[in-house]
């Protein structure tokens, strides 16, 4: 059964390989993308909107009714933050957005990127896993349909993509063997896109899903 979804975080290499593989199914019948600049790609089932301010994004609305899923990909690094800074972009931005969404669209599904090492617990001591933890926890008590966590480690890209992180570009070259010696921390940012497609179409039992559960979702037809 075919669907629609809104994607955030498009412009970054998270998002824009998510909505590459949401283009190419079938089932996927309508992206709207919210971006605070342009993406570049056109596509006949894609929309996109451009908003500078994610904090408040009650101005849009009208636009956001009638989409069964959504795909956040929207983050920041940690780096050189202080914990109430990154709390703000990450966990204070998330909740309003979905927030908004949940109450425009009770039936959705609602999946969240945040990583591998996320802490649950939103005790330890490592800042940015406590934030990601809270927001995984928080995101869970809102009125959707389903929320799913997902928690990629080392993704290699997508082939073609533009916005591919220098970091893995140096590396790049090391994934055949990383995905052999560490198949739990390994898989292909085409995998985290078509197990977020997955969870929609199929569902999956675990709220939280590890990079194993990933490439598990990913292979399923």
């Amino acid at each position: 059964m075919g669907f629609n979804v809104i994607i955030t975080g498009a412009t970054g290499m998270v998002g824009e390989g998510v909505l590459h593989e949401c283009l190419q199914h079938a089932d996927v019948q309508l992206v709207l993308v919210i971006n605070r600049r342009s993406c570049g790609v056109q596509h006949p089932k894609l929309k996109e909107i451009i908003h500078s301010d994610f904090h408040d994004i009650t101005p849009l609305q009208a636009q956001l009714s009638g989409y069964q899923a959504c795909f956040f990909c929207l983050g920041v690094s940690s780096v050189g933050m202080k914990e109430d800074q990154y709390r703000h972009l990450t966990y204070d931005l998330t909740l309003h957005v979905a927030g908004v969404l949940s109450k425009l669209n009770p039936d959705m599904i609602f999946t969240y990127v945040s990583g591998a090492g996320t802490d649950s617990t939103e005790q330890g001591r490592v800042m940015w896993a406590r934030v990601k933890g809270k927001t995984e926890n928080d995101l869970m008590k809102l009125p959707f349909r389903k929320v799913y966590n997902f928690r990629p480690g080392y993704m290699h890209p997508t082939p073609g993509l533009k916005n591919v992180l220098s970091f893995y570009k140096y590396i790049g070259w090391m994934y055949p063997a990383l995905r052999k010696l560490f198949p739990g921390s390994v898989s292909t940012l085409a995998e985290l896109g078509k197990a977020m497609i997955n969870c929609v179409r199929l569902g999956y039992d675990k709220s939280v899903l590890e990079v194993k559960d990933i490439v598990e979702l990913a292979s399923k037809n």
